[in-house]
């Protein structure tokens, strides 16, 4: 299936595509963000690193900006939405386990025991990864990525997870596109999972986006075609740490802009920060309960602690979810 086919299918199945937020033709850019430090910083930023007279310009090949995904573009509550498709694919493939009725952490998942789940830990998340990520050429792995994008729904919004993208961020990501910066995601996510749908949404290409990868090995079928099998041996951890390491693999150039929401992210925002010249940094407080969630330093899926301390010492922009924005989800 060529990427044509996949973003037509995706625009009749009516997910939301950043080139929709593209063609309204706002009144003003930042629409669904309250006017208040936060949007004039971003403005600012944008404003004097793409003035041409002024002495903070930068030219348009090093205008890069990373975002994180999970919890920065979408929502990812109350679990992440990668193990959210995986656990779905477990009841999907159990018929063709009939084992997995008795074997754990497979069993927990079949019957919704979320705590014999937990009490499975990281190894039976590990099991549930490689059972439904594993096995399949690249090729089988982007269908039933898309499958479930157009048939999941969040157990709290009853939406498509693609549809609980933040119209705020969209709004930005398309300010930076409009003034020529070089838009990635770099992830903790799986990169093979953002792929197939992130260009729809977003309009962030396949190559464009930095994620967690698994081996992957060439092989040449009975029918004489080749393809990619998915292993379940990690190839690389796109998160912490492995996101700087990530973006000078992958990207090769400091990004100037950065943004993110979590723990996770806080060395990424510190590898852009370092960097000579005007510097952005921006995180996303989740704050806000009845729109969407709240939650921060003591959270297990989203943590932002250190990375809110720092924010705090190295004057980054902190975004108050629900004091900066007119809107959360987009429409």
């Amino acid at each position: 299936m060529d990427r044509r086919t996949v973003l037509a299918g995706m625009l009749a199945a009516g997910l939301p595509l950043s080139s929709v937020v593209s063609a309204r033709a706002q009144a003003a850019p930042l629409a669904s963000w309250h006017e208040g430090p936060a949007k004039a910083s971003i403005m600012d930023f944008v404003a004097k690193v793409t003035t041409p007279s002024g002495r903070d310009f930068v030219i348009a090949d090093e205008r890069i900006a990373v975002f994180d995904n999970d919890g920065t573009l979408w929502c990812e509550q109350p679990i992440y939405s990668q193990l959210a498709f995986a656990l779905d694919q477990i009841k999907l493939l159990a018929p063709d386990h009939p084992q997995w009725q008795t074997q754990e952490p497979f069993k927990s998942v079949i019957s919704n025991d979320l705590k014999g789940l937990v009490r499975s830990g990281e190894q039976g998340i590990f099991e549930i990864v490689a059972a439904t990520h594993a096995g399949m050429t690249t090729d089988e792995f982007d269908r039933a990525v898309l499958d479930w994008t157009r048939t999941a729904r969040h157990p709290r919004f009853h939406r498509a997870y693609t549809e609980l993208v933040f119209q705020p961020m969209l709004e930005l990501l398309e300010l930076l596109r409009q003034n020529d910066f070089k838009i990635f995601v770099v992830s903790g996510g799986g990169v093979d999972f953002m792929r197939p749908w992130m260009e729809a949404v977003y309009g962030v290409p396949p190559e464009r986006i930095v994620g967690s990868s698994g081996m992957t090995r060439y092989v040449v079928g009975a029918d004489g075609k080749p393809a990619l099998i998915k292993d379940a041996k990690v190839d690389f951890v796109d998160d912490g740490p492995g996101k700087p390491v990530g973006i000078n693999k992958f990207i090769g150039r400091r990004p100037i802009f950065a943004f993110g929401n979590s723990d996770g992210d806080l060395q990424m925002l510190q590898w852009t920060a370092a960097g000579s010249g005007p510097r952005f940094m921006g995180i996303v407080h989740h704050t806000d309960a009845d729109r969407e969630y709240a939650y921060d330093r003591v959270s297990s899926v989203g943590k932002l602690d250190k990375a809110l301390d720092e924010a705090v010492n190295g004057h980054w922009v902190v975004v108050d979810m629900k004091q900066d924005w007119k809107a959360v989800f987009h429409s």
